[in-house]
């Protein structure tokens, strides 16, 4: 995405992505899906600067910090419903997305996506017959709250979080 004189512009794989996965959410339940679709759940930028999109981000666009994870290097700031997290790419966490965002490194590290319900065994089964082999799954942090979570890559190789409802431990 690039910000222009108060626009935004599509011009990535991801925002490509992203924009085909918005367009094609439908709320409506489906009895035979394996889980209903919610929203977007966060996403994860890589940042060069992080104090200059933190303010992009909250004086720009009107997110609000949620909160930071220090040691790796994490800013989340809450959109609405949903998180957009600013990620150093000089921390722990930037480092693991190779070179600093530029057109041949990658600034998005992955979107993630709310769902309902999140059956372990049901989901990953589904994952695995549409031949998207499943991650392992993890207890995370997103706009909810802690919740389980798993990892899957789309064809063109971009990572996606599939996120359950927040835990009741909180």
């Amino acid at each position: 995405m690039k910000f222009t004189a108060g626009v935004l512009t599509f011009d990535t794989r991801m925002d490509v992505a992203i924009r085909a996965i918005i367009c094609a959410m439908d709320t409506s339940k489906d009895s035979s899906a394996a889980f209903n679709l919610m929203g977007i759940d966060h996403i994860v930028l890589r940042v060069t600067d992080l104090d200059r999109s933190i303010q992009f981000y909250c004086d720009v666009l009107g997110c609000h910090l949620e909160r930071t994870v220090a040691g790796l290097g994490l800013v989340q700031l809450r959109a609405g419903r949903s998180l957009v997290d600013l990620v150093s790419v000089d921390s722990v966490l930037g480092q693991q997305g190779g070179p600093a965002p530029r057109s041949e490194g990658h600034n998005m590290d992955h979107v993630c996506l709310r769902i309902e319900p999140f059956d372990p065994d049901v989901l990953t089964e589904h994952l695995r017959i549409h031949g998207a082999p499943p991650g392992a799954v993890g207890r995370r942090y997103g706009a909810d709250g802690y919740g389980p979570s798993i990892y899957i890559n789309d064809p063109d190789g971009n990572t996606v979080e599939l996120k359950g409802p927040p835990d009741d431990s909180i």
